[in-house]
């Protein structure tokens, strides 16, 4: 929604304000739109792979959507994470193999389907319990794990908006393309009455505005919005790591989601009493 707002601004102080003094139709010079849009395209499939276009086209979504990350999911996040470490606590670790084996017919885990609509948090949450039931790693070693796998996921999720940022530092350079091109054009028209060369002169202006105004205002607040969502999915790994560690660590359920609720950006973190409340609420 944000960013749809920003378009409406950045068109509004662009194309606007140019309207009050000038020409639209002055700007409308379609194979000039043509072939930047072309060049965009064209550079951004010649410079990556197709797993890396892949993930761009179903990251860009993202860009439009709200945040799905905030104080509710975090409260239910921590909720759940509470009463599956209750369960074993007092009825012991096998008690949840059935679980976290088929997390989609849980009765923990269906009470809370914000959180298990994410299936990489649940891979993510069920593999490690799956160790704690059945390995004999300690709590250093499945830490050590956990960050590797965290920093794992971390670089994939970064490669569309990093990817979407390198188009837009590109996309200028196209716009300078499609300008010399115009003018290469004027030059081959230097015969023509100077009201004709001054359109032409002008058309061929239109490839740099638009190349400046597609990167800096298109583009770029893409590729900064998919990375505001990158942070944002990283943070909700590092809460489940906290809480599962604590538990490893011997501390109590109670204690243990206060580790995780610790970590949660101020924003998104729910008071200590306003958790405490949920989770009697929840368990009564």
């Amino acid at each position: 929604m944000f960013l749809i707002i920003g378009y409406v601004i950045i068109l509004a102080a662009s194309v606007g304000t140019y309207a009050v003094h000038g020409s639209l139709g002055a700007l409308w010079v379609p194979m000039e739109y043509l072939a930047i849009f072309g060049l965009m395209i064209g550079g951004f499939v010649a410079s990556n792979g197709p797993k890396a276009l892949k993930a761009t086209v179903a990251a860009l979504p993202m860009a439009l959507k709200g945040s799905p990350y905030n104080k509710a999911l975090y409260v239910d996040l921590l909720a759940m994470l509470f009463e599956i470490l209750a369960k074993v606590r007092k009825e012991g670790l096998m008690s949840i193999e059935n679980d976290i084996e088929n997390p989609d017919s849980s009765p923990i885990f269906s009470k809370y389907p914000g959180v298990t609509s994410d299936h990489h948090v649940i891979e993510f949450l069920t593999d490690y319990l799956r160790m704690m039931v059945g390995g004999n790693l300690n709590a250093f070693e499945i830490e050590n794990l956990m960050d590797i796998e965290i920093e794992t996921h971390h670089q994939e999720a970064h490669t569309a908006p990093h990817l979407v940022s390198k188009l837009a530092d590109s996309v200028p350079a196209f716009g300078i393309v499609v300008a010399v091109m115009g003018v290469v054009n004027v030059m081959g028209s230097v015969g023509q009455p100077p009201a004709v060369l001054g359109k032409m002169i002008g058309g061929a202006l239109v490839g740099t505005f638009l190349g400046i105004l597609l990167a800096y205002g298109f583009v770029g607040p893409v590729a900064s919005q998919l990375e505001q969502r990158v942070e944002e999915g990283g943070k909700i790994y590092q809460c489940v790591k906290v809480v599962l560690l604590a538990s490893m660590n011997g501390y109590a359920p109670q204690v243990a989601v206060e580790f995780g609720r610790k970590v949660l950006y101020s924003t998104d973190r729910p008071g200590f009493a306003e958790l405490e409340q949920e989770i009697k609420n929840r368990k009564g």
